[in-house]
């Protein structure tokens, strides 16, 4: 249990949060300390100071007393003075050294005979801080000022210390005690604080821990304090729901491509196998080889379409981003495909607002608007008795930029107008007609690198693409 606990110690003596709060601690500590020592010292100087000042008083008062008046005024003067309570020390002696008023008679002789200022230990009477008989006289500490006066009289007059060194000493107490409680505190909410932080850490650190073993679901826990963790928690959370998305849409893809490309290359395989054979005329094995060709080609577009789809959605379009005029791009592909409609027995009409620009990449939207157009057409010549219509619009609509590519098709059921982005997607009508299904993909990509949206409405008859570009 004990190496158990130290490991446990040492483990959170290693995290960042436990060593910054350990730093915070030790600054906050320390500049209190400073402070409460700094208000220490100065009240006790400042006490001093007083002492000080009070006996300067008082010695002025009385020289200018004595220079005024005879010894009977002297002797009463002090006397009263004495007879105060208090700290206060009061001594008038004659030449001979015959005290004629004061609450104290023992001084060492050199206080009597030099003039100055001394510290010393002195019997301190009952008339100094009381009436007499409230406690027996005891040894006390003292500053006081010698001086001599006229014919021959000696005043001392100082100030008793106890006091002071009580009061400096309750303060240094105080700040033992003050000092002790800051460290104690700041160690409990140091603690307290990076417990929080270590338990929302934890929390992250288990999730990810989750979500590496394989675990795609987990998420981090968000308290509903929002708070800087939450934010964290919720943009992680986020970006997790992206990757599982991804991660789905990557296991969706790799299943498409095993289901659609393995009949083209068993195709490929059982025509080169049925060339090979004996008894095969050049026109048979030449047959193979362009009916191999076409099925190469297909499928070499069907990888490059995926290419530029995950190029797309990566955000690493073929060419830089630039100015691009869309209504240029628009009537550029409704001009090429004009005639393709037109031999499809299709019309094919444009409404371009001039003038629309954004940044974009010219070579991916172009692309985007060629599978729409290419959709359209192949979808509404099925079923069509008489010629149908192609719409190609383009409009600027509150500050977004809005494509439309409409046919008069059979239209696209509303549950399937979502699927049919994804890719390898296929309805089950067109199951039978080539293709990869892999065009509505490459359109979402791009709409989404260029921060725009596309979806599919009803065109009554038949379906329509919209294209948005918000803020273009």
């Amino acid at each position: 249990m004990t190496d158990k606990r130290a490991f446990s110690l040492g483990k959170l003596w290693r995290t960042t949060t436990v060593r910054l709060t350990a730093m915070f601690i030790a600054i906050f500590v320390g500049f209190a300390l400073i402070l409460l020592s700094f208000l220490a010292y100065q009240t006790s100087v400042q006490i001093q100071r007083q002492q000080s000042y009070a006996i300067d008083r008082e010695v002025g008062q009385l020289r200018l007393l004595a220079s005024r008046s005879n010894i009977n005024t002297m002797i009463f003067a002090v006397q009263r003075l004495a007879d105060r309570p208090g700290p206060g020390i009061y001594y008038l002696g004659d030449a001979t050294g015959t005290m004629l008023a004061g609450n104290v008679t023992d001084f060492p002789a050199a206080v009597l005979a030099e003039q100055g200022r001394y510290e010393l230990t002195y019997e301190r009477g009952l008339e100094i801080y009381g009436a007499p008989g409230d406690r027996d006289p005891t040894k006390g500490r003292a500053i006081v000022e010698s001086i001599a006066l006229a014919d021959g009289l000696r005043l001392v007059i100082g100030r008793d210390i106890g006091e002071r060194r009580d009061f400096t000493a309750i303060i240094f107490s105080t700040y033992f005690w003050g000092a002790l409680a800051i460290v104690v505190l700041s160690v409990l909410a140091g603690g307290i604080t990076s417990r929080y932080v270590l338990r929302r850490i934890d929390g992250i650190t288990g999730t990810s821990t989750k979500i590496m073993s394989g675990n795609l679901s987990e998420r981090v826990p968000v308290t509903g304090r929002n708070d800087e963790f939450d934010a964290v928690a919720t943009s992680l959370n986020a970006m997790l729901d992206r990757i599982e998305q991804l991660m789905a849409g990557m296991k969706e893809v790799t299943d498409n491509v095993a289901h659609d490309l393995k009949t083209p290359l068993t195709r490929l395989r059982n025509r080169a196998e049925a060339a090979l054979r004996e008894g095969t005329g050049p026109e048979t094995q030449r047959a193979a080889l362009e009916t191999t060709i076409a099925e190469s080609d297909q499928l070499i577009r069907t990888f490059n379409a995926l290419l530029l789809i995950a190029r797309a959605e990566a955000g690493t379009p073929s060419g830089a981003l630039s100015e691009t005029d869309l209504s240029e791009v628009v009537s550029d592909v409704a001009e090429l495909y004009g005639p393709v409609a037109e031999d499809a027995g299709l019309t094919l009409d444009a409404d371009i607002e001039p003038g629309l620009t954004m940044t974009a990449n010219r070579e991916l939207i172009g692309q985007a608007l060629v599978n729409l157009v290419e959709n359209a057409i192949k979808y509404s010549v099925e079923g069509q008795d008489e010629g149908g219509r192609i719409t190609i619009a383009a409009r600027r609509e509150r500050g977004s930029i809005t494509i439309e590519v409409a046919d008069t098709g059979p239209g696209i059921p509303e549950p399937d107008r979502k699927r049919v982005f994804e890719r390898f997607a296929r309805l089950e009508a067109s199951r039978t007609e080539p293709g990869a299904g892999l065009g509505l993909a490459l359109v979402s990509a791009v709409v989404r690198l260029h921060k725009g949206t596309v979806h599919f409405e009803d065109n009554a008859p038949g379906a329509k693409a919209v294209i948005v570009f918000p803020n273009a």
